[in-house]
């Protein structure tokens, strides 16, 4: 049994951009909180979680997400 998934070439919309925006900032968000909560109950001082969210791979993944996507809306 052969399935043939089409990708979906059409360009998004501004309304799409702007839900993955959306999504993408409430993620990271939620992970920044998260992060500082666990931090909190290791008495982790506040310098050192914020250098550790710097390095986050995921909230760096996110962020250049962001930016490109940001790229890709038009100007009013």
């Amino acid at each position: 049994m052969s399935e043939t998934i089409e990708a979906n070439t059409s360009t998004p919309t501004t309304q799409e951009i702007e839900e993955v925006i959306t999504g993408l900032e409430q993620l990271k968000e939620r992970i920044v909180n998260e992060t500082i909560e666990a931090a909190k109950k290791v008495k982790m001082s506040k310098a050192k979680v914020m250098a550790k969210l710097e390095q986050h791979p995921e909230l760096s993944f996110i962020d250049k997400t962001l930016k490109e996507l940001r790229l890709q809306q038009p100007t009013p």
